[in-house]
């Protein structure tokens, strides 16, 4: 695969802070036109390194007062039956599959307690579970920049 110049990485970080950036805008900070710009990123699209545009959304407003992390190390037999359920758990913002004690760690979103409360008791029959409460998010969808050592 190609590496990335640095035109390519100032479009990507322009992009990432602020996806609806007009193309117009990245071309002037990076001294290209907007034509060029357009099809700059176009190939990103092509190459799957640009995947899509998201919307955020604040949770809380929304009533989700709760932000947790949740670990939990399945047992024996019941990680796939949990890898399908996870799907389904509309608390869930995120889920890894890692390596270490635990399978699974999950990002959820949650009205309060009692919703937590719900939400552990389904989970452990599937597993032990760990949960951490967010306090604060100290940093939140970092870009991904471009290596120092190249």
């Amino acid at each position: 695969m190609d590496r990335l110049d640095k035109i390519d990485w100032q479009i990507l970080k322009q992009l990432q802070q602020n996806a609806k950036t007009p193309q117009s805008a990245i071309a002037k900070i990076v001294g290209l036109s907007a034509p060029a710009i357009a099809d700059r990123v176009r190939r990103l699209e092509d190459r799957g390194i640009i995947q899509g545009y998201q919307l955020s959304i604040d949770s809380e407003p929304l009533g989700y007062q709760l932000h947790a992390i949740i670990h939990l190390r399945a047992f024996v037999g019941m990680l796939k039956p949990f890898l399908e359920k996870v799907k389904s758990l509309k608390e869930v913002r995120n889920c890894y599959r890692v390596t270490g004690n635990e399978n699974i760690i999950m990002e959820v979103v949650l009205r309060d307690q009692r919703h937590l409360e719900k939400l552990i008791d389904l989970l452990i029959s599937y597993g032990e579970t760990r949960t951490h409460i967010v306090l604060s998010q100290v940093i939140k969808n970092a870009p991904i920049q471009r290596p120092h050592f190249n």
